[in-house]
This record gives structure tokens, sequence and C-alpha cells, in this order.
């Protein structure tokens, strides 16, 4: 995934960028970035943050660089941002999004342009650094970006640091946020909007699907108008977004909370069967809170998260290690669980890994029975519009582990949408396998239709790909 923070200011920008940025935290795991351009031109400085928090790693950063425009971000992949010098000028990019077909666009760009990439150390193009190679193709910067926009696959969110102010564009389809923060001395953009509200910004708007706008010290700008269309990551709400953020009027917390009281309202459990409703920190917790109001069954925290030294952002990247860090970071509260009854409710199951070992891990600590809730429902195809998640093959999905194990390789769409379908045969079985396969003493997940009620905007604008495969 990824988050980015700009600021236009009358006064030097830096210690809002620097905190800004440091507020999408929760939102990437590998490299961050800050520029800025002042009297001086250009400051940019990039560091990992895989093995630590991005405040210690650019706390000299924050004391050395100056200027009244800049821009930051947390990314889960490539370095940025990145300071590109064309014909436009120079300026600097930092995006958000996804790109399916970078090798025909490299291709594409290579030919035209007789240009060469940096290849990063993974061996890939950094895809911010094609993104500028689209942009450079057009004769002016808003012409480039939505040259870029229409000629890549998946989606892209970003924004452009130059000498006379900050673009700010949503991607096409508004599948990821992008919000503009006011105060007296000047405007800031954010993907969380949450971001600003502790260093003095007030809510100003919200950019629409493919809106283009330029944002400088003294106003907001817009160059290009919203499109009528948007698909909006649900999954934000869901999971990544942090709970005291919001997107197009819902907020996340509010979002949550409800999620959990309309599953309580369709789930069988009473206070007969069980004794507690736990939520897995952190983003389960909103979710167990909103089913426990609404079902009467306790909450109950018989887990905690050990935070102050295991922040998101102090991940690793490999697969088997983050497995080892969240469990590490649940600290268990024996009185709680020794001869509970648990209704545990988590914002997903991904690969399955993580909630089988924390069940196992509550049984070890004396739980009588724990009964699952994912709070969305299976996930069944990889998202193509944003990399939140690390697999690198939809088999790795564990509703589609089992679907494999009864149908094969070769699944035709009617058949994955009759899994998808929460009255169908096959989607109990498949509930029933996935199950007995992670050790839940029971198993149901939240409906679409459900979690879609949650959010409470009109469905349209709604992406559920990555749970019914619809675009």
């Amino acid at each position: 995934m990824g988050g980015f923070f700009g600021v236009a200011s009358k006064n030097d920008c830096v210690f809002d960028l620097y905190f800004g940025t440091d507020y999408h935290s929760h939102l990437g795991t590998r490299r961050a970035g800050m520029a800025v351009i002042g009297q001086e031109g250009f400051q940019r400085a990039i560091h990992n943050i895989e093995n630590s928090p991005f405040r210690t790693k650019f706390e000299s950063d924050f004391h050395e660089m100056s200027g009244k425009m800049g821009i930051g971000c947390i990314s889960d992949y490539e370095p940025q941002p990145l300071i590109v010098r064309s014909h436009h000028g120079t300026y600097a990019i930092t995006t958000v999004g996804k790109i399916n077909n970078h090798e025909k666009l490299e291709e594409e760009v290579l030919k035209t342009g007789g240009l060469h990439f940096q290849e990063m150390s993974s061996g890939q193009i950094n895809a911010t650094e094609l993104v500028a190679a689209l942009i450079n193709q057009k004769d002016n910067i808003i012409d480039g970006i939505r040259y870029a926009q229409d000629a890549i696959d998946g989606s892209i969110t970003m924004m452009l640091l130059t000498a006379k102010g900050i673009y700010c564009a949503r991607d096409k389809m508004g599948r990821t946020p992008l919000a503009i923060g006011m105060k007296d001395d000047g405007f800031c953009a954010s993907f969380e909007k949450f971001a600003y509200l502790n260093l003095g910004y007030r809510d100003y708007k919200e950019l629409g699907p493919g809106e283009i706008d330029i944002m400088t010290p003294e106003g907001l700008t817009m160059l290009v108008a919203p499109g009528k269309e948007m698909r909006i990551c649900t999954f934000l709400w869901v999971y990544y977004g942090y709970p005291s953020s919001g997107y197009e009027g819902v907020s996340v917390e509010g979002m949550r909370y409800n999620c959990g009281k309309l599953m309580a309202r369709r789930d069988q459990l009473t206070t007969a069967d069980a004794d507690i409703v736990a939520g897995v920190p952190d983003s389960g917790t909103a979710h167990a809170v909103g089913y426990a109001n609404e079902s009467g069954i306790p909450f109950s925290r018989p887990f905690i998260k050990y935070t102050p030294t295991w922040p998101r952002s102090f991940m690793p990247t490999i697969q088997s290690k983050r497995d080892l860090i969240a469990r590490m970071k649940l600290i268990p509260v024996h009185e709680l669980i020794e001869n509970q009854r648990l209704l545990l409710i988590d914002d997903s199951i991904v690969r399955g890994t993580q909630l089988r070992e924390t069940t196992e891990f509550l049984y070890r600590s004396g739980a009588k029975e724990v009964h699952v809730r994912p709070a969305c429902p299976p996930i069944m195809y990889g998202c193509k519009y944003l990399n939140f998640s690390r697999s690198s093959s939809e088999m790795e999905l564990i509703a589609r582990r089992i679907i494999n194990k009864e149908e094969g390789q070769d699944v035709g769409r009617d058949v994955l949408d009759d899994y998808v379908n929460p009255d169908s045969s096959r989607y109990a079985h498949m509930l029933e396998e996935i199950r007995k396969q992670l050790g839940f003493t029971s198993l149901a997940y939240n409906r679409l239709d459900d979690m879609l009620d949650a959010v409470g905007i009109d469905k349209s604008k709604l992406c559920t790909y990555c749970w019914d495969g619809k675009e």
C-alpha cells in the first residue's frame, strides 16, 4: 500500500510535512521519503524504515531541510519521492496505486523516448519513475497526468511538487482518497484526513475521481473536474484506514462499529453460546464493540497488542517473519481467556495463517471455544488496484485454496460466483472446510450486502473486486 502528505505554506512547511507523513506509517513498511523546495532548490531524503520508525530515520533531515512547499510518503515498495528533470522543468513526484501493465508501458516509453530506467534491487522498475516517464510524454503536466492515468491498467493517485505549486491528482475511479486541509498560513494534501487535524488544519475538500488540482500557499485551483463514476476501495474502511480517519464523509471507526452491529443481527450466537466478544487488535476492535453492543454478549480484551516498540512500520518483508512478529505482538490476559467461550472478530481472513495461530494460542491459554466472525466476506481475488496484500498468487488466499482442492485448477467464473453466493451449498461447504482447517469452533463471515450497508454510501461507488471479482 502506501500513503502521502503534501504541504504548501506561507511559512516553512517541514514541521507539518514531517509529522503529517509520519501519520501514514500504518500504510507502509519499507521505504519513506520527503522532498521540499526552497531558496536552495529541491532537497530530498529517502530512508529504509523496515527496522525503525519513520520519525527515528528522518529526525536529522527534519532539522536540515527547509522550504515552503513539500511532499512526503510512506511506501511498501519503491523508494520515493523522486526528483525528475524534464522539459516540464524539475519536479518531485510521489504516487500511490498499482500498475498491472508496467512491462508494456516500459517498452512503449523506451521505444518512443529513447530513455532508460534505473533498476531497483528487486530487479523491477520503480513504478513512480514509470509514472514520471509517462507524464513526460506530453507537452504539459496536466496532459501528462491524464495520459498516465489513461494508460495505466490499475490505479494511480499522485502528487507533483513544482516551483509553481503541488499538483494533486486522484486516480480516475477514486479507488484511493485524497483530502485537502486548510489553515491560516496554507494548505495540505493527505491520503488520510486525520493526519492534518492535530497540525491545525481543518477539512477543506476531498478530490473527486480523476480530479486534478494545484495547491499553493494561497489556495487551491481545480484544473480537471472530477468524473462521475467512483469505485473507492471498501477495504479501506474494513482494515487499512486508521480508526480516526474517514473517506467520502464516512468515518472508519463508525463504519466498523456498524459492521459489527449488522453481523450480530444476522448471527445465530447469543449469550447462551458465547461468554465474551473480542476483536483482534487493532482493526477488529471496533467491529467487536458494535457486535457486543447489538448482541448483548459482553465485550472483553483477552489479549493486548504490545505497541511501544512494535508499530506496523516496524515489520520485516518476509512473510514468515511477519507472521512471527504478529504473534509476538499479542500478549494474553489469561484470566479473561481460561474456561471462556470466545467470539473472535478479525477484519478479514486472507491466508489464514495468523488467525489459525491466534486460535491455537487461545486454546493453549485455556479457552473452551473460539467462534470466529471475519468482518468482511471471503477474499476470492487478488486486488488489481492497490498493493494491499503481499500475496504473489491468488492460490495463497485460503478461500481459493479450498476451491482449488474441491474443483481443480481450471475453475470457471460461474463456479466462483457460486462460491461467492452466501446462500449456496458451495459457499457453506467452503466455510466448513476453512473452519476445520483453521481449528475454529464455528465460522461465519460477514455478508457483502451487510458490509456495504455498514458503509452507507451508494453501493455503485464502492469497489468490491477482491470479494466478488466485479470491476
